[in-house]
């Protein structure tokens, strides 16, 4: 069946006809559109349709070739826009920079897969808004909608249920699962993207979720990491699912971090993740691992009953907010000996066992211990993540719970990013700010005072032109 291009359809008018008169780029397209409807062109176009020449949609139809058409012609004007001249133009001769051919590349949209031509530049500065890099949909519309819902939290049988209920649009379970899976292709490629080479700081945390295994619901771990760049901005690296933490996964997890790209990580903080500290420190040797002081005491206090927790609460400080090891051994051995150190000896044994992933803590000076001193940067992106996990039972696969936070992450990040652009929080800089809306991460508080310590702490560690 052959296509038809709006150029076949003008021809159809007569070659003595002039041409209809071109509207300003500012009129509003509902009023281009209503001028297609009340001309002559439907009926040209479904004349066509009723005969067999063409076919509206599918593989080769009139919308798709039209779809395709618009965005090729707007990459072509948006390449020429990043050059600064129009193709076969004289004033690019000379030129560093020139087009370099095309990329192919699907992408899926409301009418189907679309087969596009992506132009290039030869320096690989070219970076198209209309579709942009590592983006496989364009449009919008319901599919946007039933995305967005999906990363709010809402099962697929709540999306069906909302849809029909505000929107009178009756779509199945399997269509709408469908739809969030398109962006699966966008999870892998932001699972698997380059990083940077140095971090200063990483954190690793976990989300325990429910995922269905053959026949019966297990719990599994969510392991996030993120990573706090020299600008002070966190991003999130990468997401795990694992039943069972230890060695042989965290291993994989590291050696995955070092082939994205990551070289050196100066401090590595976590909470309890058996086997995580040997696969750090045998991935990155120079790496200090640092258990959160946070979870220390928190765990500490699990065993100590409400009356005496601000007793004990204030012993403790005296513990962790030491100026060395020495003093802060013998502060806890100074607990130890006291009536609530006797009364609760469970609690003075956590940090006993803890003790040496405990201890590098102390040899920093306040500003980095600051920033160390708790997982919070990632706790509080949990904890958002968990009110969006909340509502489900259970996920059908590790895909599933890696594909609904990748997406709640997005959402929170572009919130963020949101409530930045209404202006800088009081005590970050408009630079720190600007910079963390950019990258789509946040910023850490106090980190200027804590990279300058670092910096006098590891003056070989960081990159080359940094200091």
């Amino acid at each position: 069946m052959s296509t038809m291009t709006s150029m076949d359809i003008v021809s159809d008018q007569g070659e003595g006809e002039s041409p209809p008169r071109r509207e300003p780029a500012t009129q509003p397209a509902k009023s281009v559109s209503q001028q297609l409807v009340e001309g002559d062109f439907l009926d040209l176009l479904f004349d066509k349709v009723d005969a067999g020449e063409l076919q509206l949609t599918g593989e080769g139809g009139f919308i798709p070739t039209m779809i395709k058409a618009v965005l090729e012609r707007g990459l072509q004007v948006e390449l020429a826009q990043h050059l600064g001249y129009d193709k076969g133009d004289r004033a690019g001769r000379g030129s560093p920079n020139v087009r370099n051919g095309s990329t192919p590349k699907t992408i899926q949209s409301e009418v189907g897969p679309l087969g596009l031509e992506i132009p290039r530049d030869r320096a690989g500065s070219f970076d198209p808004r209309l579709v942009p890099k590592g983006s496989r949909r364009v449009g919008g519309g319901l599919d946007e909608m039933i995305i967005s819902l999906y990363a709010g939290g809402m099962t697929v049988r709540d999306i069906e249920s909302h849809l029909a209920r505000t929107l009178g649009v009756e779509i199945s379970r399997e269509t709408i699962s469908k739809i969030t899976e398109t962006i699966l292709e966008e999870v892998k490629a932001w699972q698997t993207r380059a990083l940077d080479p140095f971090y200063p700081i990483v954190y690793v945390d976990a989300l325990v979720v429910k995922v269905k295994d053959d026949a019966h619901v297990v719990n599994k771990a969510a392991h996030i990491v993120i990573g706090v760049d020299l600008d002070g901005i966190k991003h999130v690296l990468g997401i795990w699912v694992q039943t069972n933490e230890g060695a042989n996964f965290w291993a994989s997890v590291m050696a995955e971090l070092a082939n994205r790209g990551v070289k050196d990580v100066l401090i590595a903080c976590c909470d309890g993740l058996v086997g995580l500290p040997e696969a750090i420190e045998a991935t990155f040797p120079r790496t200090v691992v640092q258990t959160c002081v946070v979870h220390l005491i928190r765990a500490s206090l699990r065993y100590v009953s409400y009356v005496d927790r601000k007793a004990m609460a204030a012993q403790l400080r005296k513990v962790y907010g030491a100026v060395n090891a020495d003093t802060a051994q013998m502060a806890l051995l100074a607990l130890g000996e006291t009536e609530l150190g006797k009364k609760y000896p469970a609690a003075v044994a956590v940090w006993e066992r803890a003790w040496e992933r405990f201890t590098p803590f102390l040899a920093f000076p306040p500003a980095v211990r600051k920033v160390i001193y708790t997982t919070n940067s990632i706790e509080s992106l949990n904890f958002q993540l968990r009110k969006i996990i909340k509502n489900r039972g259970h996920f059908p696969s590790d895909d599933a719970v890696v594909k609904l936070l990748w997406l709640a992450i997005r959402d929170i990040e572009d919130k963020r990013a949101r409530e930045r652009a209404k202006g800088p929080v009081k005590h970050r800089s408009p630079e720190t700010a600007a910079r963390a809306a950019r990258s789509g991460g946040t910023a850490t508080a106090g980190w200027k005072q804590a990279l300058n310590a670092l910096t006098m702490s590891y003056p070989d560690r960081f990159p080359t032109g940094v200091l």
